[in-house]
C-alpha cells in the first residue's frame, strides 16, 4: 500500500535525491515551504519507509574499483550430493553477503539471479567468480558480462505518478 504524496512531499523527495545533504532550511526556501513543514515531512516519510536511508554515492573507479561485471546465474534447486532441494532465495542471500557484490536480484527467464559486481579489474572479477562464488551450494552455471562503459547509473526514482492519475497513453 502506498502512501499519500502531495505536492510538497514529492518536491522534497525530489532534492534529496539530487542532493542529500541539502538542509532543511535550504529545502524549505527551494519549496517556499516554512522549515517546519519540510522537518515534519521528511520525518513522516521516513517513518512511512518512503525515504529509506540517506547516503553518498562514491566513485568506484577513484576508489580502486573500477571494474564493473553483471553475473547472470542458475540454480539447480537441488544438491547434487544429497539430492536435497536448494533455495533461490537462500543462494541469493549468500551471494549477496560478499562485499564486491552491489546488488542480487532473482529474475525471471532462462536465469535465476542477476548479480552486480565491482571489482580492481578482469583478473579480480574472474578470481571472485571461480575462487567465490562457483562453491556455492545449489549455483548451477554462471555467465560474466563485463561493462566497457555505464552510460547511465543512478539510485534516482522517476518522477513519482500521483495515486489514481492516469498516464497519457503516447501513440
Amino acid at each position: 500500500m502506498s502512501a499519500k504524496l502531495d505536492e510538497k512531499d514529492v518536491a522534497i523527495l525530489q532534492l534529496i535525491q539530487e542532493n542529500s545533504k541539502l538542509t532543511a532550511k535550504q529545502i524549505a526556501k527551494k519549496i517556499n515551504s516554512p522549515i517546519t513543514t519540510v522537518f515534519a515531512k521528511a520525518k513522516r516519510m521516513e517513518e512511512l519507509g518512503i525515504i529509506k536511508q540517506y547516503r553518498a554515492i562514491l566513485s568506484p573507479e577513484k576508489l580502486n574499483l573500477g571494474t564493473a561485471a553483471f553475473i547472470l546465474a542458475s540454480v539447480s534447486y537441488r544438491a547434487k550430493t544429497d539430492d536435497s532441494p536448494v533455495s533461490q532465495r537462500v543462494v541469493a542471500e549468500e551471494i549477496a553477503r560478499f562485499p564486491e557484490v552491489q546488488e542480487v536480484h532473482i529474475i525471471t527467464g532462462d536465469w535465476d539471479l542477476l548479480v552486480k559486481l565491482r571489482a580492481e579489474n578482469v583478473d579480480a572479477v574472474g578470481k571472485f567468480v571461480v575462487d567465490k562464488l562457483r562453491l556455492i551450494k545449489g549455483l548451477e552455471k554462471t555467465l560474466t558480462c563485463m561493462v566497457f562503459e555505464t552510460v547511465k547509473e543512478t539510485t534516482s526514482l522517476p518522477q513519482f505518478p500521483k495515486r489514481n492519475e492516469k498516464k497519457p497513453i503516447k501513440p
